[in-house]
């Protein structure tokens, strides 16, 4: 087992975590806007740690160029994807505000509950 094994297991336990961490946020948050960052953010770093890992397994041009291609689309449509869903949420009623430390969407964008 050689030292770029060993980093590359490491890689691979660590974004194993961050993707769990996240997974468990996913299921542990109590609303749509807390449960969107738990999505997003450990699971894009865990998801490029896995890659990385992988990366340096495989060592391949073509193969690492297919790794760096899906952490570039990964790194490109999730937060697009978490932004429409967080604006959706907001905008339909479906957040809590009681767990929002600042609003500053109250006066801009109006909420229709049950649209």
């Amino acid at each position: 087992m050689t030292a770029t094994d060993m980093l590359s297991g490491a890689f691979m336990v660590a974004g194993a975590l961050l993707s769990l961490a996240a997974g468990i946020g996913v299921v542990r948050f109590p609303d749509v806007l807390s449960r969107m960052h738990a999505a997003t953010k450990p699971q894009i770093l865990g998801l490029l740690l896995i890659l990385i890992g992988v990366g340096l397994r495989l060592r391949t041009g073509a193969e690492v160029a297919t790794l760096v291609l899906v952490g570039v689309f990964q790194l490109a449509t999730a937060p697009v994807a978490a932004q429409m869903v967080g604006r959706a949420a907001y905008r339909s009623g479906r957040h809590r505000p009681d767990l929002l430390v600042v609003d500053e969407l109250a006066d801009a964008a109006p909420t229709t509950p049950d649209s």
